[in-house]
């Protein structure tokens, strides 16, 4: 019967890690298409929004699977509801690549200073979405508290990018509505940093049974 779950719980893994991996792409894309200025990917970016849908129902039936076939002790327990919870963290990201991506045909003309700190923002998110999937898969406590130290840094580049537009429409209120775009554009990068910040608490909680 352990050897069955040992099965389900590393399919678990291998989905989670999946799940990662999508949510990932969908980021990359839409990172990519802003600061090139091209939008030949965008379709794609959407495709893959319904994908990690579909993921997050599979993960969660598997879940389900898990916890009406095996009756988990208390560790592998929180291991499948940690899952759980971070598949809705991750379908999260997916919605937020996704709304990027609708804005975007709307501000790729425009070249401002601040896209170059969106785009430190998204390379910052995508590691962070990274390591917090590989710190669950890995069981890494310490790594999980590193994802969690670096929202700090994501934080800080939203700041700067703030500062920067909010200078911008000073002194081009004619282009106010474009800055407010790239502001919210950074928004949902911050807030896929917050996601991934969630992600790497309850590998924590996983791990340990300890809220961070």
């Amino acid at each position: 019967m352990r050897t069955r779950f040992d099965r389900q719980l590393e399919q678990l893994n291998v989905e989670l890690i999946r799940m990662g991996a999508l949510c990932e792409e969908a980021i990359s894309i839409v990172a990519k298409s802003l600061l090139d200025s091209d939008l030949t990917y965008l379709p794609h970016a959407l495709d893959l929004d319904d994908q990690i849908d579909d993921k997050e129902r599979e993960i969660e039936a598997l879940c389900m699977k898990i916890l009406l076939q095996q009756q988990p002790v208390a560790s592998d327990l929180r291991v499948v509801s940690s899952a759980l919870k971070m598949i809705s963290d991750m379908e999260r990201i997916g919605d937020q690549a996704r709304d990027i991506a609708e804005m975007l045909e709307y501000v790729v003309q425009y070249k401002f200073e601040s896209r170059v700190h969106i785009g430190d923002m998204a390379r910052a998110s995508i590691k962070m979405v990274t390591d917090s999937i590989d710190s669950f898969v890995r069981k890494d406590y310490d790594a999980a508290v590193a994802v969690i130290a670096s929202d700090d840094v994501v934080d800080t580049l939203f700041q700067k990018v703030k500062d920067e537009l909010t200078a911008a429409v000073a002194a081009q209120p004619e282009n106010g509505e474009i800055f407010l775009d790239l502001l919210m554009i950074a928004k949902y990068f911050e807030r896929i940093g917050d996601h991934a910040t969630n992600i790497a608490e309850w590998v924590c909680y996983s791990l340990t049974g300890q809220h961070v």
